[in-house]
């Protein structure tokens, strides 16, 4: 980045572009007073949208000594930012003569927002200070953001304490933000503790810290402790909770939110967090709530929002939803059309699902890996096995993607659901990845199925090598040999299991009741309600016994009936 030619930046012609005619009109512009000249002229960057545009409305600021204003110039760095001229607005910033501590915390800024940038963000840091400007309570938040180093971090913190800046709860609150991202969740919390006052951003970036740290306990501690909230307190704990997969929490936090006593109003983030919950756990009349309210509230349908409607309604098996939020996108991304193909594949929509991929190709959008682990994915569950070969051979030549263990697993299953056991075990032989537990896991359910006994016991050696603290596979090994009559071997594994410290995991259920979910493990008695539940399940299986009893002797009358008639 070098500094222009002075003479070069003053000889820029008069401005004839229609952009910037509304101040070049005569009796207009020259006339107003500089407020005004400033308010029209910041309406003006807002409609510059190229690199013409950046050069005359230059020229107009030089020819009105505009660029003299800090603020002007300031705004006029952020817009050659925002369209992609960094470098010609750096170019201008270096041949100030003297520039402010306002226009270096103003690039400062700029440079920060771009990863291969934030070293020259870190040096005009440390230039303002060489040259004699004192850093303020901007400088600081702003060079934190660009930097990637502890060590240097932990300087620019000293640095903060030595000015007195470290006690303005904007600093505090980037350094709180700053060693969260870098894992020190413990001086995050020092600097926390010793600000005396602390504002909402202040608490919201500690909760985020805790949450980031997977902390959740310690994060609904602090959220609970808290005066005031706003939806970024909120939304914060939801998307913690989904994100550690404690999903009846987010829904629950999510529920808490929209209560009339908190009456907090949720964001298109937050909906995010929660529709991301609703998917996991089936909660489909919440999911559909939720898609109803961001309707009526005509909250911004992002493309990651209504990705998240289109997975939602897959996971609930509701395809007919998930594609009429699909069509109603006006924008959208790869992973649109990934999560669109897999909601078809996985409902049984195969050969739609390849249409849909089709489709996709026309448009011109390019697929990525996951887009063809649904593609392969759809051939599979639809028994497409020439469509999926052809898939899978011309993913690197034709779209430029190597296939990586998860496409071979894909195949693996598509071939041996299909009976062609040979082809399948000889692709996890010869494929450039040793075979992970899904891979001999497909491949033994396709021996089962098959009653290819040799090969489900090469898949079940396997198996058992690569995840040996997996309970799920002794009791599938168990159950192999246990189909196919081997009940010295069933026993075996059984025995293999219990010496070897492996335990089973308990079986789980859950149900919902007045919008609570109950869970319920196998041997569990811990519910407060477990002995009238009991009770209830015993009279069930009574009547179930009885019922199918009545069903058996109905069976028999008409099997005698039809003997006799036979007869007859």
């Amino acid at each position: 980045m070098q500094a222009p030619n002075k003479q070069m930046l003053r000889s820029f012609p008069r401005p004839s572009s229609k952009v910037v005619d509304a101040l070049l009109k005569p009796n207009s512009n020259y006339h107003k007073s500089s407020f005004q000249l400033e308010d029209s002229f910041i309406a003006l960057l807002k409609k510059c949208c190229n690199e013409n545009h950046i050069y005359q409305t230059h020229g107009f600021m030089v020819h009105r000594a505009l660029d003299q204003d800090n603020f002007i110039l300031s705004q006029y760095f952020h817009t050659c930012s925002a369209l992609g001229f960094v470098n010609y607005a750096y170019s201008i910033f270096t041949s100030k003569p003297n520039p402010s501590i306002y226009l270096y915390n103003t690039f400062i800024s700029i440079l920060s927002r771009q990863q291969h940038l934030s070293k020259d963000a870190i040096f005009l840091y440390k230039q303002a200070r060489a040259i004699g400007l004192y850093h303020d309570t901007y400088s600081i938040p702003f060079v934190l953001n660009a930097v990637t180093y502890l060590i240097t971090f932990r300087q620019i913190h000293c640095e903060a304490i030595l000015s007195g800046l470290n006690n303005d709860v904007h600093v505090a609150t980037s350094v709180v933000r700053g060693y969260s991202n870098f894992g020190c969740i413990s001086d995050a919390r020092k600097v926390f503790d010793e600000m005396p006052n602390r504002h909402l951003g202040l608490w919201n970036a500690m909760i985020a810290g805790y949450v980031k740290a997977s902390d959740m306990d310690t994060a609904k501690y602090l959220f609970d402790d808290m005066r005031e909230k706003n939806v970024v307190s909120w939304t914060t704990m939801i998307a913690g909770y989904a994100q550690g997969n404690q999903f009846s929490q987010a829904i629950g936090a999510f529920q808490k939110m929209m209560s009339v006593e908190v009456g907090a109003k949720p964001d298109e983030v937050t909906m995010l967090a929660v529709l991301s919950a609703c998917a996991h756990l089936g909660e489909n009349e919440l999911g559909e709530w939720i898609h109803s309210y961001i309707i009526k509230h005509r909250l911004r349908r992002t493309v990651s929002l209504n990705n998240t409607l289109i997975d939602m309604y897959a996971k609930s098996g509701n395809v007919k939803k998930a594609v009429e939020v699909f069509e109603s996108m006006e924008t959208r991304s790869v992973v649109t059309w990934s999560t669109v193909i897999s909601a078809l594949a996985v409902n049984g929509y195969g050969r739609e699902a390849l249409n849909m991929f089709s489709r996709m190709e026309m448009v011109g959008i390019r697929p990525n890996s996951v887009t063809l682990i649904a593609v392969l994915c759809a051939c599979s569950h639809a028994g497409l096995v020439e469509e999926g070969r052809l898939y899978f051979k011309t993913m690197e030549e034709k779209h430029g993607i190597s296939p990586d263990i998860r496409h071979y697993g894909c195949m693996v299953d598509l071939l041996g659901r299909a009976g062609h056991l040979d082809e399948a075990a000889n692709m996890v032989k010869t494929m450039p990845f040793e075979a992970n537990a899904v891979i001999w896991g497909s491949l033994l359910a396709a021996a089962r199925k098959q009653g290819h006994v040799e090969l489900g016991e090469e898949a079940l050696q396997h198996l058992t090598e690569v995840e040996p603290h997996n309970s799920g596979n002794y009791s599938l090994v168990s159950n192999t040999y246990a189909a196919l009559g081997r009940w010295n071997e069933a026993r075996v594994a059984r025995t293999i299991m219990r010496d070897t410290g492996v335990k089973k995991l308990p079986g789980g259920s859950f149900i919902k009741v007045k919008n609570r979910v109950y869970y319920f493990y196998s041997g569990d008695r811990s519910h407060s309600q477990c002995e009238n539940i009991f009770r209830v399940l015993s009279q069930l299986n009574r009547v179930s016994k009885t019922v199918l009893h009545e069903h058996w002797e109905y069976e028999e009358l008409l099997d005698a009936g039809n003997l006799q008639g036979d007869h007859l």
